[in-house]
């Protein structure tokens, strides 16, 4: 029986120690080939490239636990997944993994991430998905206690399916020992309170860098942050069709064709 096909990604780079922790995980399940950014792109959320060029090349980061093809590429996590499919693969891949993140995606976050991008642009183009973080920012987090779970989460989904239009934001909580379970939920209202540091440059040009914190807005137990906060890991199925569709009836109430 032929293996399935795993395109492995992330925005964290081809380099970062979630993309080699999941790299490994997924040798165990299947053919494993990689297309990442050669360089950090967090926050990117579904950029592509337009006004430049792109660049990929083979790559052999490590020799002993890599991917047998691996792909380095200039661009974005969405470039990534575009190139993969358009000029690198042979055929369509039976799942594409995204991360693992060095950093929380729930919420609100899932907006601006590079790593669910990267697993949406997959979705987009009829391929189940899922995007993995671990909600550890530091490059040295232990990655160790997810993968049991990771490995799980992904066989399930190459047997059962995820539902079309449909990629899966899973994330993971920081812990040393194996998280307590995992459960599907809803994304948690919440949202940052944001400021500018402002700063002088030594050539005397302002400067401003952008620091902020998280606010929750949601005390329900069905949410990715309850999940999180009480050492569950959390799956929220997430739809690219952004249409408000309970919104509909209300807008068709304007007088939009009247005079």
């Amino acid at each position: 029986m032929e293996k399935p096909l795993i395109l492995v990604t992330n925005d964290d780079g081809i380099t970062a120690p979630g993309l080699r922790a999941l790299i490994r995980t997924m040798k165990e399940i299947g053919d494993v080939i990689v297309v990442a950014p050669d360089s950090p792109q967090s926050g990117m959320g579904h950029a592509i490239t337009v006004d430049s060029t792109l660049f990929s090349k083979k790559v052999v980061v490590d020799h002993k636990e890599g991917a047998p093809f691996e792909y380095s590429c200039s661009g974005t996590p969405a470039d990534c997944v575009k190139l993969a499919l358009r000029v690198i693969l042979d055929r369509k891949p039976d799942i594409c993994v995204s991360g693992i993140n060095h950093g929380s995606n729930s919420s609100i976050n899932v907006i601006y991430s590079g790593t669910m991008s990267a697993a949406i642009e997959a979705g987009i183009e009829g391929i189940p998905a899922i995007g993995f973080s671990l909600c550890d920012y530091s490059w040295e987090a232990n990655f160790e206690p997810s993968l049991k779970p990771i490995k799980k989460i992904v066989v399930e989904a190459l047997a059962n399916g995820i539902p079309k239009g449909t990629v899966l934001n899973v994330n993971i909580p920081k812990t040393s020992e194996e998280p307590k379970g995992i459960k599907v939920c809803r994304q948690a209202r919440g949202n940052w309170k944001e400021e500018f540091d402002k700063r002088t440059s030594p050539s005397g040009k302002d400067y401003y860098w952008l620091t902020g914190e998280f606010e929750l807005l949601d005390k329900g137990e069905d949410t990715d942050e309850w999940a999180l906060a009480n050492g569950y890991i959390s799956v929220v199925p997430t739809q690219f069709d952004l249409t408000a569709h309970h919104a509909i009836s209300n807008i068709n109430n304007w007088n939009l064709n009247g005079h």
